[in-house]
């Protein structure tokens, strides 16, 4: 599957976009000659599980039927002990994704999919260029501190881009899992206790993102004050992406992907159309 066949059109254009900047280029280039993405993978090895087969293979097991679909190279795979639920990926010719231990214990099986899934999907995309330099210049410190000083306006079209970014990745997720795990996933995400989240209303929910882009239009004030309220924030409110993601799961494109890679429900191994039962897990299909 191509990544062309789930990218978000938001994404895709403040993409062209950012790379349109002047200079962007250069301080790409700068930034990846320092070793940044060595950096990373060497704390990697340091200080986090790095899963595998024979290392914790019930984790490890949920990376490669979701990079079989995406048609990515398999990247490395870690665990890291954290009490802050988290997951993300970083490097670009060097790439990890990282889930925490408190992701683990907070996910369902298979909302932890679909956060792998995401995460995937920024693979996917072709996002790891320019998605490890805004984690670079948001963290920056040192001596990236000055060059993030000199490339705010970069980092604020970086934070823009990111956040359509996420929106593409979310259609990865529900791809692989479906629409209804991938909005509990974001829901949890967000801070929300399964006690809750398992009973949300989408539908309601998603039109709560149409109340807020009405209430945005609804003067240059409000749309000049929601416009500092997220300018630093990378990810968009759940509510949005509840409601992109579910408008694209609506859509035909979602139901010919679906319908020309066809996923096993229990595995997300991929299927034969024909198939009764799943030949790699044996889960009816028919």
């Amino acid at each position: 599957m191509q990544y062309t066949e789930f990218i978000h059109p938001e994404d895709a254009a403040a993409l062209k976009a950012l790379k349109s900047i002047p200079m962007l280029s250069m301080i790409v280039k700068k930034v990846m000659d320092v070793g940044v993405e060595q950096l990373q993978t060497g704390l990697n090895m340091a200080s986090k599980v790095r899963l595998s087969p024979t290392q914790l293979p019930r984790l490890y097991n949920i990376l490669p039927p979701i990079c079989e679909h995406l048609e990515i190279k398999e990247p490395e795979f870690y665990l890291e002990m954290s009490p802050v639920p988290n997951a993300y990926a970083f490097g670009d010719t060097q790439t990890a994704i990282t889930i925490t231990s408190a992701l683990v214990d907070m996910m369902s099986e298979e909302e932890l999919i679909g956060v792998v899934a995401h995460e995937c999907g920024h693979i996917a995309c072709r996002h790891m260029l320019y998605h490890t330099l805004a984690q670079v210049l948001a963290n920056a410190s040192g001596m990236f501190e000055t060059l993030a000083k000199l490339a705010v306006p970069i980092h604020y079209a970086l934070m823009y881009w990111q956040r359509k970014s996420e929106l593409s990745c979310d259609r990865a997720a529900a791809y692989i899992v479906g629409p209804q795990t991938t909005a509990s996933m974001l829901a949890r995400l967000a801070g929300g206790p399964k006690s809750i989240t398992a009973e949300l209303n989408l539908e309601e929910l998603a039109e709560q993102a149409d109340q807020y882009d009405a209430f945005c239009k609804n003067g240059l004030w409000n749309k000049t004050l929601q416009t500092y309220a997220v300018m630093d924030q990378d990810h968009p409110f759940t509510s949005v992406r509840v409601r992109e993601m579910l408008k694209w799961t609506a859509s035909d494109d979602y139901r010919e992907l679906i319908k020309n890679n066809p996923l096993c429900p229990n595995c997300h191994k991929p299927v034969n159309a024909e198939w009764k039962f799943c030949q790699f897990c044996g889960h009816k299909l028919k």
